[in-house]
């Protein structure tokens, strides 16, 4: 499970899953204190992008959308991969369409 237990994690810990779609994890390399710093980083934009929306701010939200973008990439969840085995990116992926799909259909039914 994922971090917070309530999303199954793929056995070679690149991806949860939710809805039957695969989200790239952050890079297990980095340190809690720098991934920490990250996620908030990341949050502090989300909250941006939030009130740009309700403001109508389109420079703000456009602003603020690049600051997720920056939080998610640094954290590895999105641009290069950050595992070496040249296996592909499949975030956002359908899981039945992936080579996890038997994994997945495996998994115990949520009650």
């Amino acid at each position: 499970m994922s971090e917070g237990g309530q999303y199954p994690e793929t056995p070679d810990g690149r991806y949860f899953v939710v809805r039957g779609r695969l989200w790239r994890k952050s890079d297990p390399s980095l340190t809690e204190e720098h991934r920490s710093a990250l996620v908030k980083e990341l949050m502090r934009a989300r909250r941006a992008v939030g009130t740009a929306m309700r403001t109508g701010d389109a420079a703000g939200k456009a602003a603020a959308r690049q600051d997720v973008d920056h939080a998610k990439r640094a954290l590895g969840e999105r641009g290069p991969v950050w595992w070496k085995d040249g296996e592909p990116d499949l975030n956002r992926h359908l899981v039945p369409n992936t080579p996890y799909a038997e994994w997945f259909a495996g998994l115990p039914a949520k009650s």
